[in-house]
């Protein structure tokens, strides 16, 4: 018997090493908690864009079951993140004149404006993907941040616009549906991490989210409580991998497995004439390396990542007003020693951001992983970002005597209330495989040195 809860909503990050599939549910306080956990390794994805159809479509579907089996309910819309070198953004004005100046301005005048916004020429093969307010003006009185309710004739507001690939968009979105699942919102992945790791008071300081993922770095900059500007560094973690086997020769599982273990971003004292042994095979001899070499070839490729954050924040001029710094999340956050290579290569105070700020979870660790950041900002923002237009999740997960019983219950009382009927989440192999997962990267995340958190 399908069942239809307004409260409970799922998300897919489609990311270049990794896919995350949530289901979340909201109670009746307004607090969210991640009832339903998938991650799996992605496939066919190559710098957040989608190269492989086919093996995109099989790691969603991995991921997807084991957020269903962890959370009892199935899985029929998602909100989904969308990055990738082909995303760009611009900064734009639009004006308004009203009939009348004495009466207040209403939602539908916001809108009105807003509207105006979808027109903007965009270059050949692009969408738009998000149009974000960032401030108002009503005849000339300017940086007001929510103008209903002002009186006023001229309405003018200054927007920030992502645009997207419409083929990128659509190979993304054609993943996701060919497993059966609607695509409620493309939603930028930056602008979802900063949602789920970032303080109101950060955004009003002022503060630049850098996202180190496996294809990309994704930046998200805040102004005054609004976002201010967005770029997409088209290399991430993956660059670095391919640094390490190129310069270690070894195989690539190898190189990811002794960035994760073994790497860091700066060369320390402590690390001096420290060797790790890469096991040999298929014929191979053992190798060793030192972890000091590593770590070079790690902050080699870390400082041209930074010096290209830097870059846009001069080019945006926002370096010198950014209050609360530098939020470092992602995956490539988890490295020992980048909040301190950060402060020395911008100058700017850097913290490491875990997405525990805003939801709950009695999964375990996974609020507390960079690297889950993307996800967990895309339910926060299903919920709460007029984005949800109604139902997420129709069906619920039944064994057939479970089904059997519902319709036994059903003939004898057609009242019966949702509570009464939900399935609780099973414990099978899909929480087996993600425990030693979570529990690694946890361990990790904790080892990281005081003085970078």
């Amino acid at each position: 018997m399908e069942q239809q809860n307004a409260n409970i909503i799922a998300a897919i990050d489609v990311g270049t090493t990794k896919i995350v599939a949530l289901v979340g549910r909201k109670d009746e306080n307004g607090t969210i908690e991640v009832i339903g956990y998938g991650r799996t390794e992605s496939k066919g994805v190559r710098r957040g864009a989608v190269l492989n159809i086919e093996e995109t479509c099989r790691s969603i579907k991995e991921a997807v079951a084991q957020a269903e089996e962890t959370s009892g309910y199935k899985i029929t819309e998602a909100y989904v993140g969308i990055a990738g070198q082909h995303i760009r953004s611009a900064r734009q004005n639009c004006t308004i004149y009203r009939n009348s100046a004495n009466d207040p301005i209403t939602k539908a005048d916001v809108d009105s404006l807003i509207s105006q916004m979808h027109e903007v020429p965009t270059e050949m093969g692009e969408e738009v993907l998000h149009i974000l307010p960032q401030k108002y003006k009503v005849d000339g009185e300017d940086d007001i941040k929510n103008p209903v309710g002002i009186s006023g004739k001229k309405l003018e507001g200054d927007f920030h616009i992502v645009f997207g690939q419409t083929a990128a968009a659509n190979n993304l979105r054609r993943c996701v549906e060919n497993n059966g699942i609607k695509v409620k919102s493309l939603i930028l992945e930056p602008l979802a991490s900063a949602t789920a790791v970032l303080s109101n008071d950060d955004k009003e300081l002022g503060v630049a989210l850098v996202d180190i993922g496996g294809g990309t770095t994704d930046v998200a900059v805040f102004k005054n409580g609004q976002i201010f500007h967005t770029a997409v560094i088209p290399f991430g973690g993956d660059i670095i991998t391919s640094d390490i086997k190129e310069g270690c020769k070894i195989l690539e599982r190898q190189a990811e497995s002794l960035k994760v273990q073994c790497g860091q971003a700066i060369v320390t004292p402590n690390i001096k004439n420290k060797i790790v042994a890469i096991p040999g095979s298929g014929g191979l001899k053992q190798k060793e390396i030192s972890l000091d070499y590593l770590a070079m070839i790690i902050q080699a490729r870390m400082n041209e990542i930074i010096a290209t954050v830097k870059q846009i924040l001069e080019s945006a001029g926002v370096k010198d007003s950014l209050g609360a710094g530098v939020v470092l999340t992602g995956g490539g956050a988890m490295l020992r020693y980048i909040a301190n290579l950060f402060a020395y290569g911008t100058a700017l105070e850097p913290r490491i951001g875990v997405p525990n700020l805003h939801i709950k979870s009695k999964i375990e660790s996974v609020t507390t992983m960079p690297s889950n950041s993307t996800s967990i900002g895309l339910l926060m923002m299903g919920f709460n970002n007029n984005f949800n237009d109604g139902i997420n999740i129709d069906k619920r997960i039944e064994s057939e005597e479970i089904k059997q019983e519902a319709s036994e219950k059903e003939s004898v009382n057609n009242e019966e209330s949702f509570e009464d009927k939900k399935v609780k989440p099973k414990k099978g192999k899909a929480i087996e495989k993600l425990s030693s997962a979570w529990n690694t990267a946890f361990d990790w995340l904790t080892a990281v040195d005081d003085n970078q958190l």
